[in-house]
């Protein structure tokens, strides 16, 4: 069988390692940091994954949140015009 992802419009945003408080606004209380605050813990529903700058953060439908990888993100999503 083979399936088609639903569409579904999702919010995020792009850590590049110098807008903490943007991500920590976005994040809200699911965010740790490094020591030197260039890395990002993200406690996701499958446990803390590490989020890199250059990677995609995303709130999820039922608004949690885990980091994606940029070529992922630009194979999965598409900008959408407000």
């Amino acid at each position: 069988m083979k399936f088609r992802k639903k569409p579904v419009v999702i919010d995020a945003i792009l850590w590049s390692g110098k807008n903490l408080e943007e991500v920590r606004s976005f994040i809200q209380s699911y965010i740790l940091f490094s020591e030197d605050f260039s890395q990002l813990i993200i406690q996701t529903l499958e446990g803390d994954m590490w989020a890199f700058p250059g990677d995609w953060i995303i709130k999820g439908v039922n608004g949690e949140f885990y980091p994606c990888k940029p070529d992922i993100f630009q194979k999965t999503y598409e900008k959408v015009e407000e």
